[in-house]
């Protein structure tokens, strides 16, 4: 008989110790250490008996190299951020908060795939409830099969049985293997199941995608080494009092890691936004005060942002600093600039900053159009209308070069902006005839402010 042990994990990093500890040595946290009991198998590979095979070395020369099968899902941004297509064999891990449309994103590209059988486990719903969530989505299923099943065991047989060409789990927490006391969603459960799952689809060819559960913090819920298995790591986010859901990918073996996907939640599912610019411009006539465009990056994809900005007199002792959608420790670097190299005083001032549509954004190029907005705040003057600009701001107030260049002119003259700041000397070896954009190049802080506001 196995012998069973008590160990203690901690249910924040996965971290494993023989006893209790109040605070976690990993990482920090305290209080997330939870008991299991923990059973060996008594055969092994009792878990991944059906994929059982024997491997043996391979020189690495007599390894042949194929391109890689990608399977096209129905959305192009999907497709993007996954770097071209889902690819045979992987694993993919899409994480989100609870109501983000998760579960809505994977369904309504399932659903619309013809040349494949898939088979979608739910942990989570009943059949009738994914039933009425496919009429909503207007589709008609196709080769989708609908299984409701939490037990890994019975999940294999139901494999056996239907043969899918692409596997969903729904979610991955709510999975759990007879061979382990725990109970679902704990950490060794959520650590086994999702080996196996790894173990079927490298030796079966057959993609795998999970949807995992993220915790307080925004990291996927149980053990880190969850992440590190699978091949992608999805992150759906967004705001649930907007209308707008952002794809990223964390981690890719497969494609950049730097790709971005814009979807809005409607009551037909969620459609692709294919132009980013028109969901964070507003589209006022009235020239506002504490309003500047900026022109970001997010992966290889540019468009352009409103920063908006508010200055007031502090009311209280201590001056506020409130930002949503930037890094607040770069805004006061901005502020200490403005004081030290340009001459305004804002330390007895309140300063509020937001990124519009809910978006967050890490992009130097932003700094500029941070600053101008909170100047244009400070002196109630409104930036011209047909004004972008991008550039990162150093602490001796230049205006440092930023990458691609070229595209960010192209994206703003495309939107029928007239004027845009660009640091200087950046656009060595690239000719500007082409654009039909007013570029005005500066090297300080200063001339962006004389050119805007003079």
């Amino acid at each position: 008989m196995a012998k069973t042990k008590t160990v203690y994990f901690c249910s924040n990093c996965g971290n494993e110790s023989p006893k209790w500890l109040g605070k976690c040595p990993n990482c920090g946290e305290w209080n997330t250490y939870v008991e299991e009991k923990v059973q060996a198998p008594a055969g092994k590979g009792t878990l991944l008996s059906h994929t059982a095979t024997d491997s043996v070395p391979v020189k690495l020369a007599e390894i042949n190299q194929e391109k890689e099968e990608r399977i096209q899902m129905p959305s192009g941004e999907l497709n993007r951020v996954l770097g071209g297509g889902l690819v045979a064999g992987s694993i993919i891990l899409i994480g989100g908060e609870p109501g983000i449309g998760k579960s809505t994103l994977v369904l309504q590209n399932m659903l619309r795939i013809r040349s494949r059988r898939v088979l979608y486990v739910s942990g989570e719903e009943s059949a009738r409830q994914l039933k009425m969530r496919a009429d909503r989505l207007g589709a008609d299923g196709g080769e989708c099969y609908i299984v409701c099943e939490t037990s890994l065991e019975k999940i294999f047989r139901h494999i056996e049985n239907c043969k899918p060409g692409i596997l969903v789990v729904d979610s991955i927490q709510t999975v759990a293997s007879d061979a382990l006391e725990s109970s679902a969603g704990s950490v060794s459960q959520v650590r086994e199941c999702a080996a196996a799952l790894l173990k079927y689809a490298k030796e079966s060819g057959t993609p795998v995608i999970l949807i995992g559960h993220i915790n307080k913090e925004g990291s996927i819920a149980g053990p880190k080494v969850l992440e590190h298995i699978v091949d992608a790591v999805l992150q759906f986010e967004g705001d649930r009092h907007y209308m707008y859901r952002l794809l990223r990918s964390i981690k890719n073996r497969f494609g950049s890691t730097s790709e971005l996907g814009i979807y809005e939640m409607t009551q037909t599912g969620l459609r692709e936004v294919s132009n980013p610019s028109e969901l964070l411009l507003s589209e006022s006539d009235e020239a506002l005060s504490g309003v500047a465009i900026g022109v970001t990056l997010e992966g290889a994809r540019p468009f352009l942002i409103e920063a908006q900005a508010l200055v007031s007199t502090a009311a209280y002792g201590t001056p506020q600093r409130s930002v949503t959608g930037f890094d607040s420790k770069r805004m006061n670097m901005l502020l200490a600039v403005l004081e030290k190299r340009v001459g305004f005083k804002l330390a007895q001032k309140d300063v509020f900053l937001n990124i519009a549509g809910g978006l967050k954004v890490n992009d130097p190029a932003l700094d500029l159009a941070v600053i101008c907005a909170i100047l244009s705040s400070n002196v109630d003057m409104p930036v011209a209308k047909g004004v972008c600009m991008s550039g990162e701001v150093g602490l001796s107030g230049e205006i440092r070069p930023i990458t691609r260049i070229e595209q960010r002119i192209i994206e703003a003259d495309k939107l029928g902006f007239s004027t845009i700041y660009i640091p200087k000397n950046n656009l060595k070896g690239i000719g500007t005839s082409r654009f039909g954009i007013r570029i005005v190049e500066v090297a300080k802080v200063e001339e962006v402010f004389r050119g805007l506001f003079a």
